[in-house]
């Protein structure tokens, strides 16, 4: 490596494009839009005791307080393992993509409930607050409102509060975690699931366990490709939009590990969780993490820029023919797949003229009452395949304007948090996270990622988490179960 280095160094090549990157990283930094990006002015490490919420919340609170101790509720529960909130809002987090949705739902409840005690058990314990968490619960009110516009409201209320209730998890998560220790462990648990579903998933494509639908891949333009994995999450993409944000976070624990054993360990699960994705055979999913990992390269160091081509050539070179050939096909309309995709989005927009406003309500029964008199060619679907239109159609023009500032917010919280951060395990968490992201929303243009609740969940988990890495380094060390 030190040779190589050198010989590189001596390149008059080399040294040119290293003065050129460097050169556009000092105009890029001293641009007024950048600084203005990464220095937000506002920002509170709490919320305005002033506030509507604060008011409510703490008027809920007292009452709730003055309950816990008449009816000396401590002793009930000093030393009870309910308190533990981590642990609570650590299992749903972890074991999203592998537990049903229900069951999900449940543990994400129980979490809460542990918050909400501990909260009234220390009237000085107080609520973290992050910049992102007003535009979450903004996000979810409208949310909420909107669903009560649908045009069938019975199909609609179940996944309405569903996806409310997964929202807010983040609030909750993100007040769960009180030290770094809880918060790296978390990271760790769950690069380690994403490792083992990984595995499950290479084992389903060599014994061809599970389901497989005929309209996953066209037969007649990919009569190659006999399988595609989906592991737990039901279908291929859902399962590469989970690996995108998966495989960034394996990728900082390699880079942050401190002895070998443990770099041979995370790169053994980035090198499955990205075999697995591969097998998927979702060219949107793979469009994504190649975004990730851009932006990844980027934010880590932006010289490295310069191997990006060397490493897209040498994957063209090694991949199997099966791969490269559905890659190559991203946007051939003579693929039935793609043509579907265009078509529905044709069709969409056709029926958002009538419905922007409020949207047709969540659910893809509320969908289907209102999508087949606008289809093209007579095509049925169950959502819109894409992100940003399918929320629209969910809830409402509103709806999207909140969670386009809600993504801007974080991406500027991420990106601000980059630029001042020294410490090396917490600067590669945040760019792990905020890369991830970068990359699911890649995917959302292609498919609609919400719309397994369990995705669903993961995405907000990992707004959480992007927050709580933000202030890693002003986190205490502390024990898991404090």
């Amino acid at each position: 490596m030190e040779r190589a280095k050198n010989i590189l160094n001596a390149s008059l090549l080399w040294q040119a494009l290293m003065a050129l990157c460097t050169w556009c990283g000092r105009q890029w930094q001293s641009s007024g839009v950048v600084q203005w990006f990464l220095h937000p002015q506002g920002w509170t490490a709490g919320v305005s005791e002033s506030s509507i919420f604060f008011k409510l919340w703490s008027a809920v609170r007292g009452v709730l307080c003055w309950l816990y101790e008449k009816l000396r509720l401590d002793r009930l529960f000093a030393g009870s393992v309910f308190t533990k909130t981590w642990f609570w809002c650590m299992m749903p987090a972890v074991f999203a993509p592998v537990f049903p949705t229900m069951a999900v739902l449940g543990m994400a409840a129980v979490g809460l409930c542990s918050l909400l005690l501990n909260l009234v058990r220390d009237r000085e314990r107080r609520l973290a607050w992050a910049p992102i968490n007003r535009y979450v619960m903004l996000y979810a009110a409208v949310y909420m409102a909107g669903t009560f516009f649908s045009v069938n409201l019975d199909s609609s209320l179940n996944p309405g509060l569903l996806t409310v209730a997964f929202i807010l998890f983040s609030v909750v998560l993100y007040n769960a975690v009180t030290n770094r220790s809880q918060l790296d462990t978390l990271l760790t648990f769950m690069v380690v699931t994403a490792a083992l579903l990984s595995v499950y998933g290479m084992l389903q494509y060599v014994f061809r366990w599970g389901y497989q639908s005929e309209a996953w891949v066209d037969s007649d333009m990919f009569s190659s490709i006999q399988f595609r994995v989906s592991a737990t999450l039901d279908n291929p993409n859902m399962l590469g939009q989970y690996l995108i944000l998966a495989i960034p976070i394996g990728g900082a624990k390699l880079l942050s590990a401190r002895n070998w054993s443990s770099r041979i360990f995370y790169f053994g699960c980035c090198g499955v969780m990205c075999i697995c994705m591969l097998l998927t055979f979702s060219r949107g999913a793979w469009l994504g993490l190649l975004f990730a990992g851009a932006a990844f390269v980027i934010l880590l160091n932006p010289r490295l820029i310069l191997l990006i081509p060397v490493v897209l050539a040498g994957l063209w070179l090694i991949l199997p023919d099966t791969v490269t050939a559905r890659f190559a096909s991203i946007g051939n309309l003579s693929d039935a797949s793609t043509s579907y995709r265009v078509y529905i989005w044709m069709g969409t927009l056709a029926m958002l003229k009538d419905y922007w406003l409020c949207g047709i309500g969540p659910g893809p029964d509320a969908f289907n009452m209102v999508y087949p008199a606008y289809s093209l060619n007579g095509i049925s679907a169950p959502h819109s395949h894409n992100l940003f239109l399918q929320i629209v159609c969910d809830v409402g023009i509103a709806a999207l304007g909140v969670f386009l500032i809600l993504i801007f917010v974080f991406f500027r919280m991420m990106c601000t948090a980059v630029s001042r951060e020294k410490d090396w395990t917490s600067r590669v968490y945040q760019i792990a996270i905020t890369s991830g992201v970068c990359g699911f929303m890649v995917q959302a243009m292609t498919d609609f990622s919400f719309y397994n609740y369990r995705v669903l969940f993961i995405f907000w988990v990992y707004l959480a988490l992007g927050a709580l890495c933000v202030k890693r380094q002003l986190l205490p060390e502390g024990r898991l179960l404090a």
